[in-house]
């Protein structure tokens, strides 16, 4: 699975925990465990971004060179 369709599927995953989240039947307990499934899907996208921009500095760089 390339990084792009990790990031897509992740994003997907963050989605639906975010609608589960937004429901008015969810109790305490499921909310934190969303919220904390919520946390760590981001911080997964986010080291992906950051890779993915890091990438593209090395290879504006090299193309500079």
């Amino acid at each position: 699975m390339s990084q792009t369709q990790s990031f897509e599927k992740k994003l997907e995953q963050l989605t639906k925990v975010i609608n589960q989240m937004e429901q008015t039947d969810v109790g305490l307990e499921q909310s934190l465990k969303l919220y904390e499934q919520g946390i760590k899907l981001t911080r997964e996208c986010q080291k992906i971004i950051a890779d993915a921009e890091t990438k593209i500095e090395q290879l504006m760089q090299q193309a500079d060179d």
